[in-house]
């Protein structure tokens, strides 16, 4: 292995999509994780993700559209049924019960995360055009977080032996 090859193992760059409460526990878990273990983080928050870097986090699940999300009620696991995930209030209902869930189980929240990946010095880039799509102003967003466009991901990808879309 060259000692460039071995520089990029010690790397990890993700593009995080997705800002829903679910799909924001796999990218900040992965990246403090990998943090934790001596790893160079990088994460390039795009599109729907973006909103994961704001300093107010009001983070909801939505069920509609995901048969796999069963949760434990009266010692089963029980699926919500997309007719009822389409109705008004399904998503408040079934963020309760997952935010409900997380604190019975003694999660770390999501601002926890973030914090922790911020105290790891993990590299988070907000991207400028969903930035200027969505209308977000850079004093929305946490302390530290770097603008940068689809290039600053992909230097940091090259440079990186794991990459990550999520």
């Amino acid at each position: 292995m060259s000692s460039e090859s071995a520089a990029n193992a010690k790397r990890l760059s993700m593009i995080v999509t997705k800002g829903t409460l679910d799909w924001a526990y796999p990218p900040f878990i992965l990246a403090t994780t990998a943090a934790a273990m001596g790893v160079e983080v990088s994460m390039f928050f795009t599109f729907y993700g973006l909103g994961l870097l704001r300093r107010q986090l009001d983070l909801e699940v939505s069920p509609l559209g995901n048969p796999a999300m069963k949760m434990p009620m009266m010692g089963l696991h029980m699926a919500m049924p997309n007719l009822l995930a389409a109705l008004p209030g399904a998503d408040a209902a079934a963020s309760a019960m997952m935010k409900r869930l997380i604190e019975k189980k003694g999660i770390a929240s999501i601002a926890e995360l973030r914090a922790n990946a911020v105290e790891a010095e993990v590299r988070m880039i907000a991207c400028q055009m969903t930035m200027d799509l969505f209308e977000y102003r850079q004093e929305e967003l946490i302390d530290g977080v770097e603008l940068g466009g689809a290039a600053t991901f992909i230097e940091s990808a090259l440079a990186s032996g794991i990459n990550l879309f999520i």
